[in-house]
Formats: C-alpha cells, structure tokens, sequence
C-alpha cells in the first residue's frame, strides 16, 4: 500500500515543478508587482534621457546657427577688403584715374641744404589740395637760367607712383656738388624753378614751383643729380 500512495505524489511534484517552468502553473501575485513598477523606472528613465538629449540637440543647434553667422560675417569682411584691394590697384594703374598731378597749383613746394649728406638739399613737396596728387618720376630742376636739364639717379625709382593724399608730402634728394670737388662749371644761384612731370615721361605735369632759396644762394656744379619722388624723407637723402 506504500507503494501506492508514493507514485501520485512524486507525479503531482514532478507535474507542478513542469507547470511552474513553463508558464502554465499558477503564480504567485506578490512576485509578479514588481515588475510594472521596474517598467515604470525604466520608462521615466527613458524620458529623461530623450528630454536630456532634446536639449543638447537644441543647445548644439543654436551654437552652429552662431558659427555660421559669424562665419558669414568673416568671409563678407574679407570680399569687402578684396573688394576694395582690387579697386585701388586698378584706380593706381588707369591713366584716366581721379587722381590729379601734383604741381605747383594744387601743393607748397621748399628747398633747404641740408648738413648731411653733404652737399645736399631737400626738396619738400606737401599736398595743399582737397584731392589725391601723383607724384610722377622725378623733378626738373632749373637753377636761374641753366639750359641743361640735371639728370635723375636711377637707383632711387621706386616701384610705384608716390602718391599724395591731403596734408601728406613727399621728397626728392638733390646731390649739388661733388664731394671732392671733381665737378666743373660750379656756380652759385639764387633762383630754383621746380618743374612737375605728367603721366609720361618728360610731359607737362602743370605749374612749376619756386621754392626760395637761402640767402647766400645754393653752389652747385656738373655734378648735381636728383632722386625720383619718394615717400620717405630719409630714403630721399640716401643718395
């Protein structure tokens, strides 16, 4: 009888055992709550993070908005520069420019020796006028009535027109003798004329100037040579 009664127990055990392992077999309710609030977390979790990543996405956007414009900004800084580059070199190379020669009409021209280098003078030619004025190659220098024309030093050319804005001047070094005395036909004068060149070489670039000389008069010989125009003061004494 023992027997008997042990197989249907052994059964029932085996039979609830395979039940619970296969979803088929009552559950137990107090296990099975936690599981909607473990969703609840994991769902508020993945709101957070979607909301936490909305915003970031927001800021990042702004901020490449502003890159952009400033970027725009720049290159638009730049065209305008370029722009502006352009028209100057096309203004200083165009012939019928709005610029004007500068002469004897439009600035104040002086003529003062100078202790150093020796035996020279500087001319100084400032820009009177309401317009920007060319200084075009070099000046042509008349000592009382000379029939010669004193040549230019080739060296001093410089590599663009020396132009003058408003109140700006510009220079020429004039060498008058020779240092060791080796020039002829020296003579003293009290009288300079300065003429100005047009767009051409040797063409009429308007009025003349007539700097006053020093009292004593200036000595000068067969020697005397001038420099180009130049912008600088110290590059015109350089010769």
């Amino acid at each position: 009888m023992r027997k008997y009664h042990a197989l249907p127990v052994a059964l029932l055990a085996a039979l609830a055992l395979t039940a619970c392992q296969d979803g088929t077999g009552t559950k137990d309710e107090g296990a099975a709550r936690p599981e909607p609030a473990s969703a609840t977390v994991t769902a508020t979790h993945s709101a957070g993070g979607a909301n936490s990543g909305g915003g970031t996405s927001g800021t990042t956007g702004t901020q490449a908005a502003k890159d952009k414009k400033a970027t725009q900004a720049t290159q638009a800084t730049q065209a305008a520069k370029a722009t502006r580059a352009v028209k100057d070199q096309t203004a200083a190379k165009s012939p019928t420019a709005t610029r004007i020669s500068c002469n004897g009409s439009n600035t104040t021209v002086t003529a003062k020796p100078v202790p150093r280098p020796l035996n020279h003078m500087l001319l100084t030619v400032k820009n009177t006028g309401s317009k920007a004025c060319d200084l075009t190659y070099y000046p042509v220098l008349r000592f009382d009535e000379m029939q010669w024309v004193p040549q230019p030093i080739k060296d001093s050319k410089p590599q663009a027109v020396t132009t003058l804005a408003p109140g700006e001047s510009g220079y020429a070094g004039v060498s008058l003798s020779a240092a060791d005395g080796s020039g002829e036909w020296g003579t003293t004068s009290h009288k300079l004329a300065v003429g100005f060149q047009g767009r051409t070489p040797n063409s009429d670039g308007g009025p003349s100037a007539l700097p006053t000389l020093p009292a004593e008069g200036v000595y000068y010989d067969s020697t005397l040579t001038v420099t180009y125009w130049l912008r600088d003061r110290d590059d015109a004494l350089s010769y």
